[in-house]
């Protein structure tokens, strides 16, 4: 029994010393850039009312959420997503605010995931939110912000690759497809079936130019070139033509941020948030299975809550980010120095006023009081298992 409380429960995990440090230095310094464009911390509950993060938001499946009770009943849940969280404070803080709202954040969120799926249950999020900003400009800016977030990590290759809810919803409102149909499409592009997606587009009674356009859900790259083109096919279709006009006018700005060789266009992108209006993008790199960002435009999403706002946002995976950091062989910048002061009973005096001095000019100090029964040896392994630079004995 004593064993079995030594464990933790599945999908969680301990994270301590070196690893530990490290994480804390590569959100802090993610954090710093984030400041850096203007954008000013807030920090939400862990839980909240289950309603929050309800089906009709379209956030995460119920059966996917940690849910409990308080004592009047009411059920609440631990949040999977921090972005319905940040829109509930903003309809409620800034609920007059007519101009432009700069948000970020960071903190842990909590997903019920298959044990079949071998993924981490609790996770940390580090991310952004710009309200009150329908313009394109704010797409381009969270991109910006995500480049540079990633290369502040130490990341030299990424990619990002960028959709548009629109184009997706767009091809459904054309080609009419409503309930399991669309289901099934989502299900099939979710796995990355194309040969699938081709053989259920075969059973519909689509037009030369929804075909062309249904067969570019299989790209995962699409270049300018290929945009003009899905833009002649889009004519009679203004919903997927101004998602493309967006993407074209994204494009342009992202160039002048001098960031365009690290994103992509994919026009089949599509994400599990169905609060997602506009632009949705994730982030690659190598050694993660898994995307290290994921963001999009939900400009319907505070409405749910009482404001009428544009918005978009992004959220790092600091998890995987480290993991693929880790893969790359690519170090977080840590510098330990650390001493270590053995003293004997009769120099405890001298000892701890060294040390305070030491502490107050910055140093890192650790003290111990030396034990009979244990050599210098022993001492000096200890330093070393614990990468603690020096050792004085007092």
């Amino acid at each position: 029994m004593r064993r079995q409380l030594l464990h933790t429960p599945e999908g969680v995990r301990d994270i301590y010393n070196d690893e530990c440090a490290k994480k804390l230095i590569l959100q802090d310094s993610l954090y710093q850039m984030l400041v850096r464009y203007g954008y000013h911390p807030i920090q939400t509950p862990t839980f909240e009312f289950f309603d929050i993060f309800g089906r009709e938001i379209g956030t995460t499946p119920s059966r996917d959420l940690y849910k409990f009770f308080d004592r009047e009943g009411n059920t609440l849940v631990l949040r999977p997503d921090i972005t319905p969280s940040i829109a509930r404070c903003a309809a409620k803080y800034f609920g007059e605010e007519d101009m432009p709202i700069r948000l970020c954040y960071m903190g842990n969120t909590f997903i019920n995931n298959s044990s079949y799926q071998g993924r981490l249950k609790e996770s940390t999020q580090l991310g952004a939110e710009l309200l009150g900003d329908s313009s394109v400009d704010a797409d381009a800016e969270m991109l910006s912000m995500v480049v540079s977030c990633l290369k502040t990590a130490g990341l030299k290759e990424f990619q990002i690759s960028v959709g548009h809810a629109d184009f997706f919803r767009g091809l459904m409102d054309a080609a009419g497809l409503l309930g399991e149909q669309e289901d099934e499409l989502r299900e099939l592009i979710s796995n990355k079936n194309f040969f699938g997606v081709e053989e259920f587009v075969e059973t519909l009674n689509l037009n030369s130019d929804l075909r062309k356009l249904f067969g570019m859900l299989g790209n995962l790259y699409t270049g300018t070139d290929e945009l003009l083109e899905a833009k002649a096919y889009a004519k009679e279709y203004p919903r997927i033509e101004k998602a493309i006009d967006d993407l074209e006018e994204l494009h342009r700005i992202l160039e002048v941020y001098d960031i365009s060789r690290y994103v992509s266009f994919e026009l089949g992108i599509i994400s599990n948030y169905q609060y997602y209006t506009g632009i949705i993008f994730a982030g690659y790199t190598f050694g993660s299975g898994e995307a290290i960002v994921k963001g999009g435009r939900y400009d319907k999403l505070l409405t749910y809550f009482g404001k009428d706002s544009a918005s978009i946002g992004f959220a790092i995976v600091i998890d995987q980010l480290m993991a693929a950091l880790s893969r790359q062989k690519i170090e977080i910048p840590f510098e330990k120095q650390t001493l270590l002061i053995v003293y004997e009973s009769q120099g405890r005096t001298e000892a701890i006023r060294h040390a305070k001095e030491l502490r107050e000019n910055g140093r890192a100090v650790e003290l111990i009081l030396r034990d009979a029964k244990k050599s210098k040896d022993d001492y000096l392994a200890y330093a070393a298992r614990n990468n603690i630079t020096e050792v004085r004995f007092i």
